[in-house]
């Protein structure tokens, strides 16, 4: 009996020592009202992080309805000189014709076009600029209403994950504002015309028919990309804020843009071309020809065969870029991005080509991009090859 009352006593002292123990850590537990406390301080936090009103009040009266005679579009103010405006827009949208509109240079021009402005005010806008390689123009309006300020462009395409706000007038709606985040960067955009715009920023900010032309702003409030069309559910681009830069104040200055021009037809080398080609690694791509007379012709070498792969047909025997200027080629789109960003007419790259199965260096010099709607040279080449050959590939 003593021997059951010593266990008996233990158990009391253990027990109680546990709930000793137990009570102030069940007392420190999160209720379920601090539950919802904290995933409310959480959204705070994440919505604090991108004051989507401030940033609407900031941008939006920089942001137009640019109105042709073909349709509408958006726009935004750019830069201003003693009460002018020059207001950036889609080339697609002053010529009044789709983003995905055949290319025809004399058939494009237009002179003016209307430009609203936030406050409803109407101004008639000159056009003073047109790229069609990059889908970009200026309009000019000498009469800008009052409290109308330009938006900063960044400097670089932004970061994945970032968070960004389309506005526009997407169907005719003024005054939108959509938003999302950076979903990729660094993307080549078919146009439907026969050739890509290169460096494009793609999101995931709904951009609808009427929205080409307007700003892509991030929470700071800086143009990270001009909105040119929507590729899909919750797929839209942008023309990056590098080719922005680029090319927007020479169309201010001069009315137009030169474009970088190698004259090369290129295929991204997948393990089948790598395999076909007896390469080590899918690295760089695979010139699959050059346009004759063109800055390419002669110094690079393009594929002379094709050969079955696993049954796909894949060309074999040209010349492998996989560097420019130091710079690694990993796809169509580096090599297309460098060159757009970071070259120009006339000026000569350095090229690290795999040739024979060697390393080698090549230099070319540059030319000026042909006319759209021209064609400079021709050569067969795969349905998938992307042409830098001619503006719009035979």
């Amino acid at each position: 009996m003593k021997r059951k009352a010593v266990w008996v006593g233990l158990a009391v002292v253990v027990l109680t020592l546990l709930v000793a123990v137990a009570v102030p850590a069940l007392a420190q537990l999160p209720t379920e009202e601090d539950v919802y406390a904290q995933e409310g301080a959480g959204n705070s936090t994440q919505q604090s992080a991108c004051q989507y009103q401030q940033l609407y009040e900031n941008t939006s009266p920089a942001v137009v309805q640019v109105l042709s005679d073909g349709g509408q579009g958006s726009g935004f103010v750019f830069a201003q000189d003693n009460g002018t405006s020059y207001v950036v827009t889609n080339e697609h949208v002053v010529a009044g014709v789709g983003p995905s509109g055949e290319v025809d240079e004399g058939e494009r021009e237009t002179d003016t076009v209307d430009v609203r402005f936030a406050d409803g005010a109407v101004r008639s806008g000159n056009v003073t600029g047109t790229d069609v390689y990059t889908d970009l123009a200026v309009v000019q309006v000498n009469d800008t209403p009052e409290g109308v300020e330009s938006i900063p462009v960044a400097e670089e395409s932004p970061p994945i994950g970032q968070r960004v706000a389309a506005l526009g007038s997407p169907f005719g709606l003024e005054g939108t504002m959509t938003h999302g985040i950076v979903s990729g960067v660094n993307r080549s955009m078919p146009t439907g015309a026969g050739f890509s715009i290169p460096d494009t920023v793609q999101t995931d900010a709904s951009i609808n028919p009427g929205n080409s032309g307007g700003p892509l702003v991030s929470c700071d409030g800086e143009v990270v990309g001009v909105n040119r069309a929507g590729g899909g559910d919750n797929i839209g681009f942008a023309v990056s804020p590098a080719l922005v830069g680029r090319v927007v104040p020479e169309l201010i200055d001069n009315g137009s843009y030169d474009h970088p021009y190698l004259g090369v037809g290129t295929v991204p080398v997948t393990p089948a071309v790598a395999e076909a080609n007896g390469l080590n690694a899918s690295e760089g791509v695979l010139v699959v020809g050059t346009a004759s007379d063109g800055p390419a012709d002669g110094v690079l070498v393009g594929s002379n065969d094709t050969e079955t792969v696993d049954g796909q047909q894949v060309p074999v025997g040209g010349d492998v870029i996989v560097a420019v200027d130091g710079q690694t080629v990993a796809s169509q789109e580096s090599l297309g991005s460098y060159l757009a960003r970071e070259t120009a007419p006339g000026e000569e790259v350095e090229l690290t080509v795999i040739r024979d199965g060697n390393r080698t260096t090549v230099n070319v010099t540059l030319g000026e991009r042909p006319r759209a709607g021209t064609v400079m040279g021709s050569v067969a080449q795969p349905a998938d090859a992307t042409a830098d050959i001619a503006a719009r590939p035979p």
